[in-house]
């Protein structure tokens, strides 16, 4: 693979990591889920059992009560290991609290922010790059 096949894999892959806390940011559990592969497996930061399957996220996302939230991503660093498979290691810092009424800022919970870093399998697909494993932890315990 050539330097600049790689650099665009390793932008697109970065791409999608940001787009993908953007939408969960923006609670569109559709959308989100659509950046999974369909036999996707998806572990949260905060533990728990593992998702699998493309429905099984969009459930698991949408079955969540509402929170206010921002997700900031950083030191993503993507190793291409082909042209259709790459892996991403993240830092994440979560900041949270409950929802605020229209027009106001919500209050930060006292657990914000959370510290942690999600580890990715990407692979491409006929829809572009998508999340084959999404496994998060956290640094610090809350």
């Amino acid at each position: 693979m050539n330097f600049e096949d790689r650099e665009l894999y390793e932008h697109a892959c970065i791409r999608l990591i940001n787009h993908y806390a953007n939408l969960n940011d923006a609670q569109d559990w559709d959308g989100v889920a659509a950046l999974y592969t369909e036999d996707a497996v998806m572990r949260r930061p905060s533990g728990g059992e593992p998702v699998v399957g493309r429905a099984a996220i969009l459930a698991a996302f949408k079955a969540r009560p509402p929170r206010a939230q921002r997700h900031v991503i950083a030191n993503t660093v993507v190793d291409v290991e082909g042209p259709a498979t790459a892996r991403a290691f993240s830092a994440i810092l979560l900041f949270q609290g409950d929802p605020a009424p229209e027009g106001e800022l919500p209050v930060m919970s006292a657990n914000s922010p959370l510290v942690g870093w999600y580890r990715d399998l990407l692979v491409m697909t006929p829809q572009g790059w998508r999340f084959k494993e999404r496994v998060g932890g956290l640094d610090f315990r809350p």
